[in-house]
């Protein structure tokens, strides 16, 4: 029952408005009118709605705004005034609120729910509370944890409350809870605690419709529809190498969980494609190659060594320098003989990436350096007729409090730089592209680069202040990739590792294991190239993204590809072991999810039940704080959970065959999707 005003972000005003009950304008209207307003009709209604909310539908929640507070004032407008939760109505039966809720797949957001509708129950009218549910840590009581007592007592105390303490608190919250199946018990402990125990039944019951519906049912919903992910970016002319891995995978894992929470995502791949160094490399080109037309990606070789030696060149040959600086004066002019010398090592370049791209599985979008190139002026233009750039030694800058350095946007010579592009990427991003949330990830070195930009575009009016409000900007960095020695991963003969030369590595090392099991001689060679790739591949990936993504961390072969403890070839051996524990029972496993009911009976199964079932907020939490280590140790301790299941309890021939195979069922589809956001191939056979 709400229209906004102040020109909140249509992004976030979606994240406000999540929920599973909805009503219409014409509902909304009837609120309107029970205060001085003046909107005569629903129509005026739905048009501001428009105007605040457009493309949104016009769908409020009946009954809570999460996270923030509104009050209604006398033109039938509601006010933003405090970040945390006010309930906007109490007319609605909390019971059959509850009732009617549907599982949406986030089991701690359906808590929250049941505990939003205790609260307005409990708290007196006009206290602003935001709900407090956490997961219960191991061994300790319940499932879920609401801690809103303590707090809720420094708030009311001496304002004529009925209570006398936190644990009174506790005890009105655990008694005004909904009903609901989801509940099996509820009870307070110490200072208000208030411990939710899930319902087994309804455990078992939202995993059979899992089953049935598919596991795109559990996806989260975040406050966005769409996102740019700015990833991977190699230089044109210059190998990919290990540098270039942790931003490659690290941003394909980010798209994926952003893609799987129904969020479009723009992959971007901003190659660094435009700038001085063509020059060196165009008249090298036509030095070692003045028939150009007939340049081709074999008669240059290795891309790397063409670089270095141009390099040497241009800083030791006086005039071929002068050449090169001519040249990048003759491109950037639009001269087609140097446009096309330039686009023949693009296209060789490209060529080289697909093989890594192509290799790891991951989709990208090439919009590089030179797209934005034409809309550079007009963008600068902009920031200047705003007042913020300024001439300091010749060039022109902008100054950013909190900086000792400003933001260079033109050169002394006139010319554009990486804030100068990156700016106009930004705008383009957010004004032609339509992008609410866009992500950057590169190493943590740039890092100033980023906050600096960041904070011009914000003086320039093209970001809200508040960091986290949309649309919104965030650089993902990383740390580096070391050697065994604890430096940089180089080769022995100090160059940076082709990246294409690691993954083929990568992959030998499995199949050899592989062919040391003898599985040579049970599989065709498809097959074991097939697992080679995805055990290899995988086990790179799953070694970088298991880590929080801002330490560095060793490259080790050995261990990456170790069949014992946190790594890929372990969790893909286990998914491999429940495929097959399904095959040997003979059941058609699609008509044992008509037909049979699952049972969470034991403590085991119990446990690696309410796993499964938290695995959308899991991807939530990955996906808002993007880090993809949270998914991966989800992941982890999944495997655990049934390997602590299947060591105690029998699967086939025993009574609850059916019930305990729909729960590997279970389990392998979660691990598959884990498996798919984290863009590591599964395996079927061990």
């Amino acid at each position: 029952m709400l229209l906004l005003e102040g020109g909140l972000a249509s992004a976030w005003i979606h994240h406000l408005l999540v929920s599973t009950n909805y009503i219409r304008v014409s509902s909304f209207y009837i609120i309107v009118k029970k205060k001085p307003s003046n909107f005569n009709d629903p129509l005026p209604v739905s048009k501001t709605l428009t105007t605040q909310l457009s493309p949104l539908a016009l769908l409020l929640p009946p009954a809570a705004v999460y996270r923030r507070s509104f009050d209604i004032i006398h033109r039938g407008v509601l006010r933003a005034t405090t970040r945390r939760l006010v309930f906007a109505t109490r007319s609605k039966s909390v019971a059959t609120m509850a009732a009617s809720q549907e599982f949406t797949g986030n089991l701690k957001r359906e808590v929250e729910k049941l505990f939003d509708a205790s609260l307005r129950l409990t708290v007196p009218d006009g206290t602003c509370v935001e709900t407090e549910v956490a997961a219960s840590l191991p061994g300790k009581p319940g499932d879920y944890q609401c801690n809103n007592a303590m707090g809720l007592w420094s708030v009311i105390k001496g304002k004529g409350t009925q209570f006398r303490g936190p644990p009174a608190v506790g005890q009105a919250i655990s008694k005004n809870l909904p009903a609901s199946e989801m509940v099996e018990t509820c009870s307070v402990a110490g200072p208000g605690f208030v411990n939710l125990v899930l319902s087994s039944k309804w455990m078992a019951k939202s995993i059979e419709k899992m089953l049935i519906d598919g596991i795109d049912t559990w996806a989260p919903t975040l406050p966005i529809k769409r996102a740019v992910v700015d990833f991977s970016s190699p230089n044109i002319a210059k190998e990919m190498h290990v540098g270039h891995l942790r931003s490659t995978i690290i941003g394909d894992t980010l798209a994926r969980m952003l893609e799987y929470s129904k969020v479009e995502v723009l992959r971007r791949n901003h190659v660094g494609d435009w700038g001085t160094q063509f020059g060196m490399l165009i008249e090298y080109l036509f030095e070692k190659f003045p028939d150009t037309e007939s340049v081709t990606e074999t008669a240059i070789g290795d891309l790397q060594t063409f670089y270095k030696e141009s390099k040497t060149k241009f800083d030791s040959d006086p005039d071929f320098k002068e050449k090169a600086q001519k040249a990048v004066v003759r491109l950037q002019g639009g001269d087609p003989i140097y446009r096309k010398a330039w686009a023949k090592i693009c296209e060789i370049s490209r060529t080289e990436f697909a093989k890594v791209y192509q290799r790891l599985k991951v989709e990208l979008e090439e919009k590089g350096e030179s797209f934005y190139n034409p809309f550079i002026a007009n963008v600068i233009g902009e920031l200047d007729s705003k007042g913020l750039i300024e001439e300091s030694e010749g060039a022109r800058v902008i100054f950013l409090e909190g900086f000792n350095i400003p933001l260079m946007v033109v050169k002394s010579d006139g010319g554009f730089n990486y804030a100068s592009t990156d700016l106009t990427a930004l705008w383009y991003r957010l004004n032609e592209e339509k992008a609410e949330w866009i992500v950057y990830v590169t190493d943590v070195g740039q890092q100033q680069h980023f906050n600096m930009f960041f904070k011009a575009a914000r003086k320039a009016g093209w970001l809200p202040d508040s960091d986290k409000t949309y649309p919104r900007v965030d650089h993902v960095g990383f740390g580096l990739v070391l050697g065994e020695d604890g430096k940089r991963f180089r080769t022995r003969s100090s160059d940076v590792v082709r990246l294409v030369d690691l993954l083929d590595e990568a992959k030998t090392r499995s199949k050899t294991a592989l062919i040391e099991r003898g599985k040579d001689k049970e599989w065709t060679p498809e097959e074991l190239d097939k697992t080679a790739e995805a055990v290899g591949y995988g086990a790179v990936k799953y070694a970088d993204l298991k880590n929080n993504r801002l330490t560095n961390y060793t490259f080790n072969f050995d261990q990456m590809l170790s069949d014992k403890g946190n790594t890929a070839v372990y969790l893909l051996y286990a998914h491999a072991r429940i495929c097959s524990i399904i095959r040997k029972s003979g059941k058609d496993i699609d008509e044992l999810k008509k037909t049979e009911k699952l049972a969470l009976d034991h403590p085991e199964e119990r446990a690696l039940g309410l796993h499964l079932l938290r695995f959308a907020e899991t991807v939530e939490e990955a996906c808002s704080n993007l880090l993809p280590n949270v998914l991966c140790h989800y992941l982890y301790d999944l495997s655990e959970r049934y390997t602590s299941f299947y060591s105690i309890h029998q699967v086939i021939g025993s009574p609850e065959e059916a019930s305990r195979l729909l729960l590997c069922e279970a389990t392998a589809v979660v691990m598959r999707k884990c498996f798919h956001l984290l863009g590591i191939t599964p395996v079927y056979k061990i």
